[in-house]
């Protein structure tokens, strides 16, 4: 069993870090963690080579993110909300996901064959909205074949108390482990 966690959090010890901690001390097999902030992934230039050739031109550490994808069997997106959308870092990366759906659409090849389970974890304070980073990141895990979807897990108040503590998403993140372990 192989989890992939794309973590969109700048904050080393913040609240989307602390329940990435709980919730791999659960999970069965290995885990890889990319920290969007902390990694060496450029943004897509839409140079448009992945529309005929496979993988992408530029070359930095998405192409070991890129072998994981492919053979891994659970994709975790875990972010902070910023203006109602996942962070910029997170984007950046997921922008680098285009050689796959280029590769559906561009020329009718299927590079990742495996399905995954997935999961989308996102945590904030303020008064946004949690809807359009779910919708994001879902285009994001679709075209990388991760389609069976766990059902959102958000915490919407992170101003105002601390989110590992909360029973409601401890209860959810152990459902979460379930769903990967099983």
């Amino acid at each position: 069993m192989k989890t992939l966690i794309l973590n969109g959090s700048p904050r080393k010890n913040g609240d989307t870090v602390s329940l990435l901690k709980i919730l791999k001390k659960n999970l069965q097999g290995e885990i890889k963690v990319v920290n969007a902030y902390y990694c060496n992934v450029a943004p897509c230039i839409d140079c448009r080579y992945c529309w005929k050739n496979p993988g992408c031109c530029v070359k930095d550490e998405m192409q070991e993110i890129y072998s994981y994808i492919e053979e891994c069997d659970n994709v975790l997106i875990a972010s902070p909300i910023y203006f109602s959308e996942l962070t910029g870092k997170l984007l950046d990366l997921g922008s680098r996901l285009q050689t796959y759906f280029s590769a559906k659409f561009f020329r009718n090849d299927m590079p990742i064959t495996k399905e995954k389970k997935s999961a989308v974890l996102l945590v904030g304070g303020g008064k946004g909205s949690m809807e359009k980073a779910f919708d994001t990141a879902q285009i994001l895990l679709r075209d990388i074949k991760a389609t069976n979807l766990f059902p959102l897990i958000s915490f919407h108040g992170t101003d105002d108390s601390v989110v590992a503590e909360d029973p409601e998403i401890l209860k959810k993140l152990d459902e979460l482990c379930d769903f990967f372990n099983s």
